[in-house]
């Protein structure tokens, strides 16, 4: 979905607001809204996003000021051990439950609509830490939405970029000017076209945590980008809010919360203080990772070893007794063209194989590095999750295959298992942070398209008595045999079929009784079906059996019961027929 987002850059204001405005309340909710101090927003070229859409024009949030509070430098958890958060810690360092899960499942869902973004929940909260303080620390209700509404300062030119009025005021009570709207700070003419309803409440409202996290997750991956290169993360950051010093401050907090964070309960976050100062500098500062140019990213605060404590000293001296760490070798690390970057479907088509058979298509992925070209002698693991029976080639559910020279690893074939119904099948490829795709798969019922009699000896019985002869028929599927193909047997009244007969011949079910329907009959190796025996009750008549197969194919076969007659030399009794049907 392309953005139509209209530019608005910042004026070259220098001088710093220091005002928080109460602003006007909501219209649907009467409620007070809560603005976010007030300072004059930060600046930046719009040309610095380096963007790659025909729409560069604007932001998400505007421009709107943003908070400039660095992550602690001592983190709460080891480095690289997210997945496993603790489960106390300053409230600094953590993120308002409600507020975190909303990220979570904003990556989830993006994970499955666009799993070739890779969005990262600690993307979505460093973007919402600088935005709003994880919604001013988790001031939000049982629904997610913020309590009070949070609006930014009116954009009005006054040390902010000008935005007249887009929405009459029905998101930010203001129908002068806009002002960024909710936890992730979108502007109304942007959240009009990227709004979503995430909690499934029928509303896409920018102050629901839910529904602005999934909002920046579908806006960040814009114009197919991957935000696991880190060119395109950048792309991303900047089209939020077009600033060199925000993208920084948006990196500082991503890379802290990757190395580990803890969730905290909502209401209890610390809100940052430090707004945004305009940088109207026509000469950007060069993006980081681009090599050129002195850096300016900021250093993280100092923060004390202990809480309630000193910082630690500096470093020691030269023989004063203290014990300096003993330096470590450098090690070389792995070159772009040799890191792992993402995973693709390469060409995969729709997976389908009726039971017991081989599937035609085989999975197949791609892995490129870190600079998009095709990467060679990466592991990638193949998983079945399913309950079909369907296996690799060889009786396995996981196999792992290398990537050739052209990047592509093609798992064995799937041979489908004898239940009917839907699996998956997982790649996963790398370490630290796998990339994974998924892939639905499908075993059809084994089906005939024929049924029919192998003989057509009259089925007669007397009343009370049982068929001598038994019914057997054949299945076949394009003039082969049909092998372990389902049949339904029914007594039926009408030629069709339409009907159940409750009387006349009947089947007996383990514990004797009359049944006249049957669902668990299968052809042999050789498509051949023999009926268990059928009775007769003490009702006389002309009576149909109708076979019906998985695949459509049906034969009805007629059923005579009536009292045995004296026959002269030489006559014969009449015979029975069959009508196969297509």
């Amino acid at each position: 979905m392309a953005a139509h987002i209209r530019r608005r850059l910042r004026k070259g204001a220098t001088t710093t607001a220091v005002a928080a405005a109460a602003v006007a309340a909501l219209a649907a909710s009467q409620a007070p809204a809560a603005t976010l101090a007030e300072g004059p927003a930060g600046g930046g070229d719009p040309k610095a996003a380096g963007e790659d859409t025909a729409s560069t024009d604007g932001a998400a949030t505007g421009n709107s000021p943003y908070y400039t509070d660095l992550p602690p430098l001592v983190t709460p958890n080891k480095p690289g051990s997210s997945s496993s958060l603790p489960a106390a810690g300053s409230a600094e360092a953590g993120i308002p439950a409600t507020v975190l899960a909303a990220y979570k499942q904003a990556e989830q869902t993006v994970a499955t609509t666009d799993p070739g973004c890779r969005l990262p929940w600690q993307l979505l909260a460093a973007i919402g830490k600088v935005e709003s303080g994880h919604a001013r620390g988790g001031r939000v209700d049982a629904n997610g939405t913020a309590s009070p509404p949070i609006l930014g300062p009116a954009l009005n030119g006054q040390g902010f970029a000008l935005i007249k009025d887009t929405d009459g005021g029905a998101y930010d009570s203001d129908a002068v000017h806009d002002r960024a709207v909710g936890p992730m700070q979108f502007i109304p003419s942007t959240w009009a076209s990227w709004g979503q309803d995430a909690n499934g409440d029928g509303r896409k409202d920018p102050n629901n945590i839910h529904d602005a996290a999934l909002a920046a997750g579908r806006y960040l991956c814009a114009n197919d980008r991957d935000l696991a290169i880190a060119a395109d993360l950048d792309r991303a950051v900047l089209s939020y809010n077009r600033s060199n010093e925000y993208l920084r401050t948006v990196r500082s907090w991503f890379s802290y919360y990757q190395r580990g964070t803890h969730e905290i309960p909502d209401g209890t976050g610390t809100l940052p203080t430090s707004p945004s100062t305009p940088s109207p500098s026509t000469s950007p500062s060069p993006l980081p990772g681009t090599g050129s140019g002195p850096s300016t990213t900021p250093s993280p605060k100092p923060s004390p070893d202990k809480p309630g404590g000193k910082p630690s000293p500096g470093p020691s001296k030269p023989g004063d007794g203290s014990t300096s760490p003993t330096p470590k070798p450098p090690t070389s690390k792995p070159t772009p063209a040799e890191t792992f970057g993402s995973l693709e479907n390469a060409g995969t088509g729709p997976l389908r194989a009726t039971a017991g058979q081989t599937f035609d298509e085989r999975v197949t992925v791609l892995a490129r590095n870190a600079l998009g070209a095709p990467l060679g002698k990466v592991p990638v693991t193949f998983t079945v999750t399913g309950n079909t029976g369907t296996v690799f080639a060889g009786g396995k559910k996981t196999v792992t295959v290398r990537t050739g020279s052209d990047g592509t690893a093609t798992a064995p074939e799937l041979r489908a298992g004898e239940k009917a119904g839907e699996f998956t099948v997982t790649a996963v490829a790398g370490t630290g942070r796998p990339r994974t795709l998924t892939y639905a798969a499908t075993v059809t019922a084994r089906q005939a398209d024929a049924i029919a009699r192998t003989d057509e000896k009259a089925l007669v019985a007397a009343p009370g008595q049982k068929f001598a002869d038994a019914v057997t028929v054949k299945a076949t599927y394009q003039d082969a045999a049909a092998a372990g193909v389902t049949v339904t047997a029914t007594m039926v009244k009408d030629p069709l079929g339409l009907f159940d007969n409750d009387k006349g011949p009947y089947f007996k079910d383990a514990a004797g009784k009359p049944l006249r329907t049957l669902t668990t009959l299968t052809t042999d190796a050789e498509g051949v079906l023999r009926l268990p025996e059928i009775f007769a009750d003490d009702t006389e008549g002309t009576f149909r059996l109708r076979l019906t197969t998985e695949g459509g194919a049906s034969v009805t076969i007629e059923l005579t019961v009536r009292a045995p007659e004296e026959t002269a030399p030489g006559e014969t009794a009449p015979e029975a027929t069959a009508t196969p049907e297509a």
